[in-house]
């Protein structure tokens, strides 16, 4: 079995190179792959299953079009994918985490800002907004209003970002070392960083280990996975 991994792509109707550049991807890289996943931020921002947007509609209908199974997670741009998305595009919607066995092995798949614990002013507004009475809130409103929130939410988020040490924008080791304990996993795979890599981690009895997937902005590092063979392949698009 064949199983491709990416994340991160932030797809946005302002830049249509990186949906020419995911439709390119899809067809060269999965085209013999039995699963696709995708680790969250499929967008740059997903203000609602209900958005009649042409880029948005364009998105639907290339996944849609896979022969793949499709399974999908939640970032901190699109958790507002809701049961019609993954509708349209056959998809199966993740949990963050979610545990999946991959030969002997049990592998935890992340989006991975979770374990980013250091950014506590992050912590605290992504408890915000994945709360149901935000978001409940948030869907009543008219497209036009969430457009024009989501945009000053990310206008804040960049100027939360410009202040921060990059230590403190990655994933707090402790925090992995105690995940991977917990749910007994010897693999992680996830996103967010924008930092695509390979760590080892020392866990109780064995060394595990992480694999960060790369964002898309110029070219990406995706996860294939074959058998009991991982490798972290460039994308250069």
């Amino acid at each position: 079995m064949k199983r491709i991994f990416i994340s991160d792509l932030h797809l946005d109707k302002k830049e249509p190179q990186l949906q020419e550049a995911f439709e390119i991807f899809l067809t060269a890289e999965c085209r013999d792959a039995d699963q696709l996943y995708i680790l969250g931020d499929l967008f740059e921002a997903w203000i609602g299953d209900d958005d009649p947007g042409e880029h948005s509609t364009n998105v639907i209908n290339l996944l849609s079009g896979l022969s793949c199974e499709l399974f999908l997670m939640h970032g901190n741009r699109d958790f507002l994918i809701g049961d019609q998305f993954c509708e349209a595009t056959r998809a199966t919607l993740l949990q963050d985490p979610s545990l999946i066995t991959i030969g002997d092995e049990n592998v935890l798949l992340m989006h991975g800002d979770s374990l980013c614990t250091l950014d506590t002013g992050y912590q605290r507004v992504r408890q915000v907004l994945r709360s149901e009475a935000f978001q409940s809130d948030f869907l009543k409103k008219t497209i036009s209003e969430r457009e024009d929130i989501t945009q000053q939410m990310r206008g804040q988020s960049k100027k939360h970002t410009s202040t921060m040490k990059e230590e403190i924008m990655d994933v707090t080791p402790e925090e992995v070392v105690r995940t991977m304990n917990e749910k007994k996993a010897t693999k992680l795979i996830h996103g967010h960083t924008h930092r695509p890599a390979v760590h080892e981690h020392q866990l109780e009895n064995v060394i595990g280990h992480r694999y960060v997937l790369g964002d898309w902005r110029p070219s990406t590092r995706y996860l294939s996975v074959e058998g009991s063979d991982f490798q972290l392949k460039e994308f250069n698009f």
